[in-house]
């Protein structure tokens, strides 16, 4: 699908009296130079990564104080920290499919909508059970999300600025992770019930975030794809201007199903974005959900000191994400993906085998592993939003984001289990050795679609 301007016929005179011989080449959406218009969609897609790092963080938190007062085991902190995750495999799913069927727009307010509300309930949760099924929702609602804005952003974006676009919303996770814990330290000065506080925080910049997205185009792409061709040229001219067009249309609409994931080129691609997308986040979500407990267990027991070094944590997988951002147009996925994958890997096996060691080596390969996994993360929005076409792009991405949370799932359950019974160091090897699996599969499977288009890379 391409975009042009129309202008002036060669021979025509123009106001100022020159006839134009050579008027401006046409330009595609993927040549576009970057607008005003992409700086805002990126910041308002990158407020529901924000909220996911909040969301997920702050539970760690509140956990702290939840956990004595209603005199929780084991099994139960592992599932109100993973209640969320269940409920994104859920909301990935459904949202995804959802938005390859009926757009992008209609579910890009109302998801967060749903978020500030659940956010708001969960102050009144009197017991486990209720907090459980209020997350689980609430994790619906973000996984929602996920598919909505990556792929509104993906097919709005110039290719050469589109992984650093799509980078940008990892990196608000990260730091949306790191304010959860400044957040959660600065309210647990206000009492035992200052868990009730820190759950509800996420309802204003959600509501803020519903009230920045109102009015937001739909993809032209998207549009094109279901034969609605005038309301694609339409939403480009809202954009773009008034003089912009559309060409290369394709011919016929292509419906959208789940089995194309499995199809020819496809199965290979979703096969390879489930193993890496699981096998980097599992060890990122046991490390932010539990994060105090495993310093506490690595010997930082000062009061506080947990949520501050955990917060650190955060902050420094949030440099992680900028530097991999910054260079995300300039370096091939693979090295993006395969590199720091790899260096995160070794810095998970050192804490592994060496849990007794000085509390600055700890802390430097806990600061290793942060800022080396920005890459792989970064690449979890950007390869499923490249190597699936425009009718299951956003199907795609929700596929993954489900899939990879049933292992982010798992291994936030099992985490405060296995802690509790085998210790930090088997612990962190474990995630050493699921981490490595993504290595491996990387090296194998990655694709490279630096500088394609959305039509080269995905194959239509």
């Amino acid at each position: 699908m391409n975009v042009r301007r129309s202008d002036p016929d060669p021979g025509v005179i123009t106001t100022t009296g020159i006839a134009d011989a050579h008027p401006p080449q046409r330009s595609t959406i993927d040549d576009l130079p970057l607008t005003s218009f992409h700086r805002r969609l990126t910041l308002y897609s990158a407020g529901g990564p924000f909220l996911d790092g909040f969301v997920l963080g702050i539970i760690g938190v509140a956990l702290t104080q939840i956990t004595p007062a209603w005199n929780l085991s084991g099994a139960w902190q592992g599932l109100l920290a993973a209640s969320a995750l269940i409920g994104l495999f859920v909301g990935g799913l459904a949202g995804g499919y959802i938005t390859d069927r009926i757009g992008r727009t209609v579910m890009y307010t109302l998801d967060l909508l749903l978020v500030a509300i659940c956010s708001v309930a969960q102050f009144w949760a009197e017991g486990p059970v209720a907090l459980l099924i209020i997350r689980f929702v609430l994790g619906i609602a973000i996984g929602a999300d996920y598919p909505i804005a990556t792929s509104l952003l993906a097919e709005f974006a110039p290719r050469r600025k589109r992984g650093s676009l799509l980078g940008w919303l990892t990196a608000m996770w990260a730091a949306g992770n790191a304010a959860a814990y400044l957040v959660g330290e600065a309210l647990t000065h206000l009492g035992p019930d200052a868990w009730r506080w820190m759950l509800a925080s996420p309802a204003l910049p959600a509501i803020l975030l519903v009230l920045a997205r109102w009015g937001t185009p739909e993809s032209p792409r998207w549009l094109a794809s279901k034969g609605r061709i005038d309301e694609a040229k339409a939403a480009l001219q809202k954009v773009f201007g008034p003089d912009a067009e559309l060409e290369d249309l394709p011919t016929q609409t292509v419906p959208t199903r789940i089995s194309t994931l499995v199809t020819g080129p496809y199965l290979l691609r979703s096969i390879f974005i489930a193993i890496f997308w699981t096998c980097s986040i599992l060890p990122i979500y046991a490390i932010y959900a539990f994060g105090p407990a495993m310093l506490t267990a690595f010997g930082l027991n000062d009061p506080g000191q947990g949520n501050i070094g955990e917060a650190s944590i955060g902050m420094l997988f949030f440099v992680g994400c900028v530097l991999a951002t910054l260079v995300a147009n300039k370096v091939g996925r693979r090295r993006l993906l395969i590199v720091p994958f790899a260096v995160a890997t070794v810095a998970l096996f050192g804490l592994g085998f060496f849990p007794t060691a000085p509390i600055p080596v700890i802390a430097g390969l806990f600061a290793l592993y942060a800022i080396a996994i920005g890459g792989p993360t970064i690449m979890q929005w950007i390869y499923p939003n490249e190597l699936f076409p425009t009718e299951v792009r956003a199907t795609a991405v929700g596929v993954g984001t489900s899939i990879s949370r049933i292992g982010a799932a798992l291994g936030t359950f099992l985490t405060p289990i296995i802690l509790n019974q085998a210790g930090i160091g088997t612990t962190m090897i474990i995630a050493a050795v699921i981490s490595a699996i993504g290595v491996v599969t990387s090296i194998f499977l990655a694709p490279e679609t630096k500088d394609q288009s959305l039509i080269q890379a995905g194959g239509r």
